[in-house]
């Protein structure tokens, strides 16, 4: 049966994972994280896809972007590959593939879900015992959105503008919120979302995306299908 195509909305936010094949590493020292960042940042601007947050961790690495069309998030990452795992496997004396097949993806219900998938990127780190602040890790957007340094890959979204009216404002609400810490349940849901490739939101926001993109989203009802009761027979 083939596949169906990723569900990718144009101008809406978009969490993607990426992983290793059989999780090995993708990342082993810190010019081959400066050399992603570095390509990811071309992609991203050729294809018009606007990068919001992202993690390069050893085996993986996630992205919370937003598309102008239906096309940009699956060309940048062909452009990404195309680019760094050559490059990758020259280096390392290594051949074939490096990605774990085609990256996953979750649309995000943006009002409800987009700060805490940003936070979710951002705190990959901790949760996986790397450093013990997310300041401590350099190959995340933790840095920009705290204000520490700037960073030519990230476009903010309008939800983190809405965070202040100044850029200490925002900067100081961000920080207060990733300090705040995810619950696992949290945690799971957003994981559990973009592993499925499901949209990441309430049955509301999917009901809806079906209704939008005429395509079965929530889960289909179990059993067998309600049949009416057969009216007893009765004297002609």
């Amino acid at each position: 049966m083939a596949r169906l195509p990723r569900l990718i909305i144009p101008k809406q936010p978009h969490h993607i994972l990426q992983r290793g094949n059989n999780r090995q590493p993708i990342f082993r020292e810190d010019e081959d994280y400066q050399r992603f960042i570095a390509w990811l940042k071309e992609a991203a601007r050729f294809y018009q896809v606007a990068i919001h947050a992202y993690v390069l961790m050893p085996s993986h690495l996630h992205v919370l972007a937003t598309p102008a069309d239906a096309a940009g998030l699956a060309l940048m990452m062909q452009k990404l590959g195309r680019f760094y795992v050559p490059w990758f496997n020259s280096k390392y004396e290594r051949s074939g593939g490096l990605f774990e097949g085609r990256f996953r993806t979750s649309l995000i219900d943006t009002e409800h879900y987009f700060l805490a998938c940003s936070r979710y990127i951002e705190l990959a780190p901790l949760r996986a015992n790397l450093v013990a602040s997310p300041l401590d890790y350099p190959w995340s957007s933790y840095a920009h959105h705290a204000g520490v340094r700037s960073d030519g890959v990230v476009t903010d979204h309008l939800l983190y503008w809405g965070l202040g009216n100044t850029p200490f404002q925002r900067e100081a609400a961000y920080t207060d919120l990733v300090m705040q810490g995810i619950a696992q349940d949290e945690v799971d849901f957003i994981s559990n979302a973009v592993l499925k490739n499901q949209p990441l939101g309430s049955d509301a926001f999917k009901a809806e995306l079906e209704r939008k993109t005429s395509r079965q989203i929530l889960p289909a009802k179990r059993g067998r299908p309600f049949r009416a009761p057969i009216p007893p027979l009765t004297d002609a």
